[in-house]
């Protein structure tokens, strides 16, 4: 009962927030999707945490480590420089733009016939295809952690009987029946379909309600929530693994001095290149290919909603260690745990299943480990966690459907009217409901995590570098984007599925190295033999977000000196590059500290901590001093004026 009480006081806190929130957001598109321009950094960046927090993450890691070991995870750490570019480098330009979406940057950004073509295809590949996926692995992640903890044909078996003729009825059964409690297939089906729809059915009640402010108010407390609850499960389950003293002793005990080594080392293992080199290529390309490159998505809506330029700059910092150091140190000590509390043989990881029964472990181990009271506020924290994402990419997608589907397409382009601000929040709100039914379609063709992860990356892959380039470089034009996009989706699809990489080393790495290196090619062609942005839309634009890069000729027509934009740039790359190198020495010295590989060198952890730590108030200073890029602020007085007269022509053209 204590777990359950728990647990509701969660979900009515979550509600309140929604319901309390509801007559802002009714107001018009601004309210509901940026909360206003209202937020704070630290909020911002504690709701993007939250996000990324999500339930499927934690097990992907579990996943990770055991198949790969402590150096698989750089696969997710090396987003950090991601994140720090956004910070420093493209946060500031998503909220000077004014946009509600980053779909809607493009009839900002670029000119010509195809602009609202393009701004329309943004909004179906990224607001629906990619949303879809990623939100399916996530319902993967809650399916997993339902099945544990929620029983339902022992708690309510008439409503449980029901859903079992529904997935017998339907087919279901075969794809949502796969447990690891030894259920009978419709069994556990039935009892998947219903926490499912009961889960998302109350994360879209409050985020549907009360848009970004009632998603932002509940991430920071789903952020809070889940940090506490996965520090007293990895507490509980070192103290079931002997002590985190000697966990190294332990892990060597079980798997050998060679294979704890390999498990245990942040740093490449001595395997050659046939083996490393795969990985070090999905690494190096992973973060700058990939969807989010500069922000697009949520993160850009949490950087457009904040008041002030220092403050959408400081998101992205606190995101950025959050997730890559405070998130990742305590997953971290519970992923080696679980492979002392649950070993395998090694001819194990060959076996089918074995990453999905390894990703499962998160959740069986907090079952079996962790007393009533501890479990119920672990609980609370992995649906938070759930919760916090389904509700953004909710929010997110749905933003996409109301303000450049309907808004900007369906009632401004076909129907030659504007839509009202009360009709375009009840399509926000509707498309919520939409967007959930797809992905749950979507859920059904997964069968782990890591499946829906890596599709996710491919398909985002083709975007990276035209994304980037966009906000550095003037020459960027819509065709650029429109060839990154048609190559995606063109490539993405004969790499999945009529390609035999088989053979290949690492298919992963081939396949996003292949999609790299298409989409670059075919945006970077194209750019070159199809006409400027022009010059009007360009000024237009550069007096609007004052872009860093190289922006010499719209610089000399809007009267600006043409050499700000390269220095401003090299001042905020060498500022990621300091704060990018204070984040991940902080983070290998620490967790190399906690979980020493067994020939790991103390001395040389503390060196790391302590050169992480000693570049702290070097960035703190450089990126957030009084006088901190004070040449960033933009000289123009009149830049929402001038942007908003030029948005105005462009849609009435």
């Amino acid at each position: 009962m204590l777990d359950l009480a728990i647990v509701l006081g969660f979900v009515g806190y979550a509600l309140w927030s929604g319901l309390g929130a509801r007559k802002k957001a009714s107001e018009g598109l601004g309210e509901y999707f940026l909360a206003g321009k209202t937020l704070g950094g630290w909020r911002a960046g504690f709701s993007m945490a939250a996000t990324q927090f999500a339930a499927d993450t934690p097990l992907l890691v579990m996943g990770l480590v055991a198949t790969g070991g402590v150096f698989l995870l750089w696969r997710l750490w090396i987003y950090g420089i991601a994140f720090l570019l956004m910070a420093f480098v493209f946060a500031v330009g998503w909220r000077r733009s004014g946009v509600l979406t980053d779909a809607q940057l493009t009839e900002v950004r670029y000119s010509g016939r195809g602009v609202l073509a393009l701004r329309v295809l943004k909004s179906l590949y990224y607001g629906t295809l990619i949303n879809c996926v990623v939100m399916a692995f996530v319902l993967v992640a809650a399916m997993r952690i339902a099945e544990v903890f929620l029983p339902w044909h022992l708690w309510a078996p008439a409503l449980h009987g029901l859903f079992v003729g529904l997935v017998d009825a339907t087919g279901l059964a075969s794809v949502l029946g796969t447990t690891a409690t030894g259920l009978a297939p419709a069994v556990a089906a039935a009892n998947n379909l219903l926490s499912i729809l009961l889960i998302v059915g109350f994360t879209a009640l409050y985020s549907t309600t009360g848009g970004l402010r009632a998603v932002v108010a509940t991430d920071v407390v789903q952020f809070g929530l889940a940090m506490v609850g996965t520090l007293i499960y990895a507490w509980m389950i070192v103290d079931v693994a002997g002590g985190l003293g000697g966990l190294t002793e332990r892990v060597v005990d079980i798997y050998g001095s060679l294979r704890a080594s390999e498990l245990l080392s942040f740093s490449a293992p001595d395997t050659g290149w046939a083996v490393l080199g795969p990985f070090l290529t999905i690494v190096g390309l992973q973060w700058f290919f990939q969807m989010n490159s500069d922000g697009t998505g949520y993160l850009a809506q949490r950087s457009m909603a904040c008041k002030s330029d220092r403050d959408a700059r400081l998101a992205g910092v606190v995101f950025a260690w959050a997730q890559i150091v405070a998130r990742s140190l305590i997953w971290l000590v519970i992923a080696v745990a679980l492979l002392v509390v649950y070993p395998f043989a090694a001819g194990d990881a060959a076996a089918e299943g074995f990453v999905a029964g390894r990703e499962m472990l998160f959740v069986t181990g907090i079952a079996d480990t962790l007393p009533a009271g501890a479990r119920g506020i672990m609980l609370v924290g992995l649906l938070a966690a759930l919760a916090s994402t389904i509700d953004t990419h909710l929010n997110w997608g749905a933003s996409y459907w109301s303000n450049d589907l309907y808004g900007r397409f369906w009632a401004e382009h076909v129907q030659k009217r504007e839509a009202t601000s009360r009709e375009l929040v009840t399509v926000a709100r509707i498309s919520n409901v939409v967007l959930l039914v797809l992905a749950l379609g979507v859920m059904t063709q997964l069968n782990s995590i890591q499946q829906g992860w890596t599709t996710s990356l491919l398909l985002g892959a083709g975007m990276g570098s035209v994304l980037v380039l966009r906000w550095l470089w003037e020459r960027i034009n819509l065709w650029s984007e429109l060839a990154a996009i048609a190559t995606s989706l063109v490539v993405a699809p004969v790499l999945l599925f009529g390609l035999d990489l088989s053979d290949a080393p690492d298919e992963d790495a081939l396949r996003l190295a292949l999609m790299a290196l298409a989409s670059t090619l075919a945006a970077v062609g194209v750019t070159f033999v199809t006409p400027k942005t022009d010059e009007a839309t360009r000024v237009a634009f550069y007096q609007r977000v004052r872009p860093f890069g190289f922006w010499r000729q719209t610089a000399l027509a809007a009267g600006d000196d043409p050499g700000r934009g390269p220095r401003q740039l090299g001042n905020r790359l060498a500022l990621t590059a300091t704060t990018a190198a204070s984040l991940f020495l902080v983070l290998v010295g620490a967790g190399r500290l906690l979980i020493p590989a067994p020939d790991a060198s103390t001395l040389m952890s503390l060196a790391y901590l302590g050169a992480g730590l000693a570049l702290v108030p070097v960035w703190v200073r450089w990126g957030f001093g009084p006088n901190a890029l004070a040449e960033d602020v933009p000289d123009f007085v009149e830049i929402v004026e001038v942007s908003a007269q030029h948005e105005a022509a462009t849609h009435g053209a």
